[in-house]
């Protein structure tokens, strides 16, 4: 069962960021490819291996009229008909894939294009869905898959912030209140210092959900400085190696990038830790590293301390320097060597 499910409101109580590996049209036409990926999605880290649910006649028509081609970016010169044939999953598939993920321990999850889509999904028993950015704009499928009553993911790549409240409104008032948003760069790849990553955090302060980063750019930079800002999921295409040739190849990670980035995430969910004052236990032993009150030149019982036998110095052994100025003009209690630590039990009452 998705994680999602654990919580009344999805990720806010864990701790661990959820790693999804999208593997799309990675497969290139081949089923045991899509087994392989998904065994090396959980090998390489992944929570969840997500595919997509469509058809090129849910997506489009079949025309060549200019409105359908591509004309720039990744695609430059595909027909978007003719691009969908290439990259989408088989149906017939799917249930295939779902059972052999259940059977290895990882999440199934899906992005349905249409309510034909959506409805295969719930024969297949899918736990949530995903949207993509492209149909964040598409209220009446919103308003379909909302009505499910499963937690959503939802990517805002290119939307603005009416575009994303329209969105998020929708859902919630058909029936779905366990939303995550998902900031993205729609750009295949796209390029890092354009991710305007502070923009993820806003949009969990905006509309009071979690969020993430659905990430396209090459490398695992983005995610991990996602992380550190606070992103509860992250998004990255995967595929067993870019050298196989399909659609979504040029911008995906291969295992062990992909393993890589699993690993900085983790490390750095580690180092933002939780609030915590005071030293921690590997600073401990350097406590003794500080600063204190020192004799630095030999007292007799009855003598006054004074700026020239006591001073402030490196290590930590004696009485904190905030006592330096209280502890000047009073009385040794006993003979004081030089280079004794100044303890309360060696003069009067401060």
């Amino acid at each position: 069962m998705s994680i999602f499910l654990d919580k009344n409101v999805m990720m806010q109580s864990k701790k661990s960021t959820y790693i999804i590996a999208e593997m799309s049209a990675n497969h290139a036409g081949d089923i045991n490819r899509a087994k392989e990926i998904i065994y090396a999605a959980k090998e390489s880290g992944a929570d969840c291996i997500k595919i997509q649910t469509y058809t090129p006649d849910t997506m489009t028509i079949d025309c060549n009229k200019s409105w359908f081609n591509i004309d720039n970016g990744t695609w430059c010169g595909e027909n978007l008909y003719s691009l969908y044939k290439k990259a989408y999953t088989p149906w017939e598939w799917q249930g295939e894939l779902k059972e052999e993920a259940n059977k290895i321990g990882i999440d199934f999850l899906s992005t349905p294009f249409d309510k034909t889509s959506v409805d295969f999904l719930e024969e297949l028993g899918v736990n949530f869905y995903k949207i993509a950015s492209f149909e964040l704009v598409d209220i009446p499928l919103l308003k379909y898959v909302a009505s499910k009553g499963k937690p959503i993911i939802l990517s805002t790549g290119m939307a603005t912030l009416g575009e994303i409240e329209d969105a998020v409104n929708t859902i919630r008032s058909n029936g779905c209140n366990q939303i995550v948003l998902l900031k993205c760069a729609s750009a295949y790849p796209a390029i890092t210092d354009q991710m305007n990553l502070v923009t993820m955090r806003n949009m969990g302060e905006v509309f009071n959900v979690p969020v993430g980063l659905s990430d396209h750019s090459m490398g695992s930079v983005g995610a991990i400085a996602a992380v550190a800002m606070g992103a509860r999921i992250i998004e990255k295409h995967f595929c067993i190696s870019r050298q196989i040739e399909n659609p979504d190849s040029v911008f995906s990670m291969e295992p062990d990038e992909f393993k890589n980035m699993v690993r900085d995430i983790r490390q750095v969910e580690l180092a933002i830790g939780q609030v915590k004052y005071g030293p921690t236990e590997q600073e401990h032993s350097n406590i003794a590293f500080r600063r204190s009150i020192f004799v630095v030149d030999s007292i007799k019982k009855g003598e006054k301390f004074t700026e020239n036998n006591i001073r402030i110095i490196r290590p930590g052994y004696g009485l904190a320097p905030k006592y330096y100025d209280k502890v000047i003009g009073c009385v040794a209690l006993r003979d004081i060597e030089r280079g004794e630590p100044l303890t309360l039990n060696l003069f009067g009452e401060l």
